[in-house]
């Protein structure tokens, strides 16, 4: 039985609780507030801005931290909020981890795949080429440098686009008859369901306490990119109405980002097996489900 912490326990960081609580681990989870953490998690209430409520908040565990997994959101969608939460939150919960007596064994961080910038559907590995054209994958990028120097052996695991129970707007806006198809060629997405995201999560974990370090960088995606015209199209199918028309947009509808086919390969390789492998089962179980 190890002691995990979880900083930024939220919307996956709380699905990984739950699994690691499963798993018979002693789980701390760290949070601005300690309201909505899972029950058997260890509520630890601090602001990953403010060092000194870290340090504070880690004094209370008495048991030594074995892995530490920083799962933050950042509380806006500006430069000032991405760089607080991923770069300075990081710099600080790491210099709070090595004011304890023992550091942990191993560090995990979920990052993005906003980090890459290609734009013309090719395909990206983790050996591929980062030079993000905003800040959001600027500050992700910044956020893995601070890890990786943090001498601490670690891994960020590049996450593509989150979805899963509570986050429907795309099958919703299918069921409503909002959703609108661009025209012209395939413009290629990469999705991860909440639960994958943190099972990828604890498996690399359980590898990093049975002394197995994961690589310092993986990409967290399914195994099927996916074209968002061809994804709309199965929902409407599905969901039994209307397919969304070409050459319209849903109102107030966010502008995608990138257009890449990310590979889930060393994912696979360092054998984690996916409850959700594209799309189709897991918008499939969202539709179906309660």
């Amino acid at each position: 039985m190890a002691q995990i912490l979880i900083a930024g326990c939220g919307y996956v960081g709380s699905a990984l609780a739950e699994l690691l609580r499963d798993a018979g681990h002693r789980v701390a989870g760290l949070k601005r507030s300690a309201d909505g953490l899972p029950v058997g998690i260890t509520a630890l209430r601090a602001d990953l801005a403010d060092a000194g409520s870290i340090e504070a908040a880690l004094a209370t565990l008495a048991a030594p931290i074995d892995v530490a997994v920083c799962a933050v959101a950042a509380d806006a969608g500006d430069d000032a909020a991405y760089r607080r939460a991923y770069v300075e939150g990081q710099r600080n919960l790491i210099a709070a981890l090595r004011a304890r007596a023992a550091t942990p064994r191993h560090l995990f961080f979920t990052s993005s795949t906003a980090v890459y910038a290609q734009d013309d559907g090719s395909w990206v590995d983790e050996t591929s080429e980062t030079a993000p054209r905003d800040f959001r994958g600027a500050r992700m990028l910044e956020a893995e440098r601070v890890l990786q120097e943090s001498g601490i052996p670690a891994t960020a695991l590049r996450l593509g686009g989150i979805y899963g129970p509570g986050r429907t707007r795309m099958i919703e806006s299918v069921r409503s008859g909002r959703a609108g198809i661009a025209p012209g060629p395939p413009r290629w997405g990469n999705r991860i369901h909440r639960d994958d995201a943190a099972g990828a999560l604890a498996h690399l974990i359980g590898a990093a306490l049975r002394g197995v370090a994961p690589p310092p960088i993986l990409i967290g995606v399914d195994d099927e990119p996916a074209d968002e015209a061809a994804v709309l199209r199965w929902l409407a199918t599905t969901l039994g109405v209307a397919e969304p028309a070409v050459g319209e947009a849903a109102p107030g509808a966010r502008a995608r980002g990138g257009n890449k086919r990310c590979s889930n390969a060393r994912l696979r390789a360092a054998g984690y097996r996916f409850r959700y492998p594209t799309f189709r089962e897991g918008y499939g179980a969202l539709i179906s489900g309660p």
